[in-house]
C-alpha cells in the first residue's frame, strides 16, 4: 500500500499501551485531552491514541487524526461484548459495518438506530477487512475471527434481555461504545476503516464477573493482530 499513514484508536489505556511502547521514534502532542503518539509500527508511518470511552470521544479523535496528524487509515481496536452464541470470551469480531444501537428517531419514520441523513450503517473497508482476517489468522490461528457488524452505544450492556434485543433488531455480533462513531466519522471523512474487537465478556449478566478478568487478555490479542496488520501495509 502506498503512502499509508495508519490512525490507530482504542479507548482504554490497556487497548493502546502495548501498541504505544511498540511505535519506534515515537513523538507526543496533546488535543482535546488526548496523547497522539505518532512513529513507526513494524515500519508503517502511524499515529496511536487513547480517545476515551464514548462516542463523542471516538468521533472528535477520528477527526483530530484526519485534521492534524493527516492519517490516510482508522484502526480502532479494542474489547467488546459478544452478541452471538457462536462467540466467545477470547473470540474476534472484524467489523463488515458499524450501527448505532441508542439512536432512536423511530417517531419520525426511520428504521432504529438510524440517524437522519446517514446510512442505517456504515461499512467497513473491504481491503482493510481482508487484512485483518489475514492477521487474525497469522497471529491466533486458533482463535475463531468473525466479520459482521459492530453495534455501539453510550451503555455498556450487561442484560441478557437488552443483549436480545441486540441482536435480533440489529444483527450486531458484539456491542461496545465506540465503534460506530468511529465509523460515522471516518465514513464522512472519506477514511477507509475497520474496527477490531476481541471478546471480553457475553454482555449479559456475568459481564460484571467476566470483563474485569478478560479485558486485558482480550486488548493484548488485538493488539498483537493491530502490530501484524501493519506490518504487511508497511
Amino acid at each position: 500500500m502506498n503512502e499509508v499513514k495508519l490512525g490507530v484508536m482504542g479507548a482504554m489505556e490497556l487497548e493502546v499501551e502495548a501498541l504505544r511502547a511498540a511505535l519506534v521514534g515515537a513523538r507526543s502532542a496533546q488535543r482535546a485531552s488526548m496523547t497522539f503518539y505518532e512513529g513507526a509500527l513494524r515500519g508503517l508511518p502511524c499515529v496511536v491514541v487513547r480517545c476515551g470511552i464514548g462516542k463523542v470521544n471516538a468521533a472528535l479523535c477520528v477527526q483530530l487524526l484526519r485534521d492534524l496528524f493527516g492519517v490516510t487509515h482508522v484502526l480502532n481496536t479494542g474489547v467488546a461484548g459478544s452478541l452471538s452464541a457462536q462467540l466467545d470470551i477470547g473470540d474476534i469480531v472484524v467489523s463488515s459495518d458499524a450501527a448505532y444501537h441508542d439512536v432512536d428517531v423511530t417517531a419520525l419514520g426511520y428504521p432504529a438506530g438510524q440517524m437522519p441523513g446517514m446510512p442505517a450503517a456504515f461499512p467497513a473497508d473491504a481491503d482493510l477487512i481482508a487484512r485483518a482476517q489475514a492477521a487474525c489468522a497469522a497471529v491466533a490461528p486458533d482463535v475463531r475471527a468473525r466479520v459482521g457488524r459492530v453495534v455501539s452505544g453510550d451503555q455498556f450492556v450487561a442484560q441478557g434481555a437488552r443483549k436480545d434485543v441486540l441482536a435480533r433488531e440489529f444483527g450486531g455480533l458484539c456491542t461496545e461504545m465506540e465503534g460506530a462513531a468511529v465509523a460515522h466519522a471516518a465514513s464522512v471523512n472519506g477514511l477507509p476503516f475497520v474496527i477490531l474487537r476481541a471478546i471480553s465478556d457475553k454482555a449479559d449478566d456475568s459481564a460484571h464477573m467476566d470483563y474485569p478478568t478478560f479485558e486485558r487478555a482480550a486488548a493484548a490479542r488485538c493488539a498483537a493482530i493491530v502490530e501484524e496488520m501493519a506490518a504487511r501495509m508497511a
